[in-house]
Parts: C-alpha cells; structure tokens; sequence
C-alpha cells in the first residue's frame, strides 16, 4: 500500500511547498487537481485554481522520490496531443515518476458547462477519453502512426521522446481512469488500462470505499483484465484521521480488500485550508508495517 497526498487548495506556492514537504514526512505520492471554474460546483467561488502541469513541473523538479499525478485529469476539454507532451515533459522533469489519473471531468466546471460548443453530455466525454487514451498509448510507442477514433482523426503523427523507462522495463506512463462501480462498462475502460479510482454509484456515490467495496473492485477487476497485462492499482480517495492508530486501522483494512493506493483528498474549501493541509501532512501517514500488498494482479 502507497499512501498519497492532494494538495487541493492553496497560493501555486504553498501548493508546491505541499509536495516538498510530502516527501520530507515520508509520503509515497503527492496529486493536485485540474479545474478550471469549479467554484459553483463546489460552495465557494473565492478560491484560485491552478494548472495542474505547471504546478507538478515544479514539484517534479523540487521532489526526487514521491509520485506525482493529478486526481484527475479532466482530457476530454484538452487536445490529446497536447496532452501527450505536457505528460512526457513533466514525465522526464521528474525522472519517470509520473502517473495519470483521467476521467470525463466534472460537468459543472465552466470550461465545459459554460462554453458554447464543448462536449457536455456523458456519452461524448467517454468517447474523447477513449479516443484521448488511445493517442498517448501510441504515441508513447515512438514511431509515426495513424488514429481513427471516434471524434479523434490523426494521420503520420510522431511525438517523440517516449516516456521514462520504469522499473519493469515498460516505456510508458501509468494511466488510473476514474469508473464509476460496478458500472461494466465504465470498469471495463479501467481494466484496459493500469489501475482504476473506483466510485460509487447511486445513493451511495459521496460515500467512501469500504473494505468490502474494495474487495469487489478486486475480484472484478481480476476477472475481467488481460492476465498478460501486468500489475494493476486499486486507488482509494478519501480523509485520515489525524489519530495514528485510527488512521492505520482505516488504511489497513482497504489494503488487506487489495487496496494499493490511498490518497488523502479533501475537497471543503473551508476545512481544508493551507494551513490545515500542511498539518496534517507534517503528521506524515500511518505506518502500516512491512505487510503490505502487491498491485493487483489478474486472474
């Protein structure tokens, strides 16, 4: 199990000196966020948003350990070339260190929303994601190719350099999609790719992972993915308590389900100031001892 850290809200500075310090108190990971106008949808309008490439570019270059990401990337209102290389320069500023949580985006976000002409509907944003996905994962390849997506139509691109080589050998970057559970239609997009941040449906969709929520993602997720395809992350967002020892028991638990990540997010402008996010990473994250498991392999 990795324990991350979201820097949510602060000046672009504090939210930087949020990653230093991550990694000065022993955490595995450290995301923001991309937004654009999310003030309405989240209570408050008074708060600055950042981009998101910018910020981990320095993070990259100021951190030599922790893993950087954003949770999520919202790549269908961006162009997937762009994408691409924003992700590959970040990639190598960091030494290889990268991962990219994707998804829709929030449809409240003015960028989408508030703009004439962008793809609002669910249905629109799930195929731009595909056709998105689908450009990385060739152009990380290095060579020319052509892509005939849905709304996606690329002929003789090349983007070089290639991403990072990681441990394993793979030249490319770990793609986490966001899916909504048990959705199999949203699942079977995670499934293709090297992980899943599993959400909720329904009455249940603000509520957090439990253990047995987990355990599901996991037996789903074993069932359904390439036995070929390698290790796949279980990513679990939700709030540590401050107490060491409930915060271990919580972050256990999920991790015993198969959970392989959990990253801390608070998204209350109010409770979760600069202050209060820097003091609570000071804290550092519970220790879970040398037990812990191995990503989620297929079945």
């Amino acid at each position: 199990m990795r324990i991350g850290f979201v820097g949510s809200f602060g000046t672009v500075h504090e939210v930087v000196q949020m990653a230093v310090e991550a990694e000065q108190h022993g955490w595995d990971g450290f995301f923001t966020w991309d937004g654009v106008d999310l003030g309405g949808a989240m209570g408050d309008t008074s708060f600055p948003v950042w981009d998101p490439w910018a910020v981990l570019a320095a993070a990259a270059v100021r951190t030599e350990r922790i893993t950087l990401g954003a949770l999520v990337f919202a790549v269908p209102r961006r162009r997937p070339w762009v994408l691409a290389k924003q992700a590959v320069t970040v990639d190598h500023l960091s030494g290889g260190r990268l991962v990219l949580p994707v998804g829709l985006g929030v449809p409240d976000d003015r960028a989408v929303a508030g703009v004439r002409g962008e793809a609002v509907g669910v249905r629109e944003r799930a195929e731009r994601l595909d056709d998105a996905l689908a450009l990385l994962d060739r152009s990380w390849g290095g060579e020319t190719f052509d892509l005939d997506g849905t709304h996606l139509h690329v002929e003789g691109m090349r983007l070089l350099p290639r991403p990072v080589e990681r441990p394993d050998g793979r030249l490319r970057i770990p793609v986490w999609p966001v899916a909504a559970f048990p959705s199999a239609r949203s699942m079977g997009r995670a499934v293709r790719w090297d992980g899943v941040v599993p959400q909720l449906r329904g009455d249940r969709a603000m509520d957090p992972m439990s253990p047995q929520d987990v355990a599901e993602v996991v037996a789903w997720s074993q069932e359904h993915r390439d036995p070929a395809a390698g290790p796949f992350d279980v990513v679990v967002q939700g709030v540590l308590p401050d107490d060491p020892a409930e915060a271990a028991d919580l972050v256990g638990g999920l991790a015993q389900a198969g959970a392989t990540w959990f990253v801390d997010s608070r998204w209350d402008p109010q409770t979760a100031t600069p202050e209060q996010l820097l003091a609570r990473l000071r804290l550092g994250p519970p220790d879970l001892g040398p037990s812990d498991p191995a990503p989620v392999t297929s079945g």
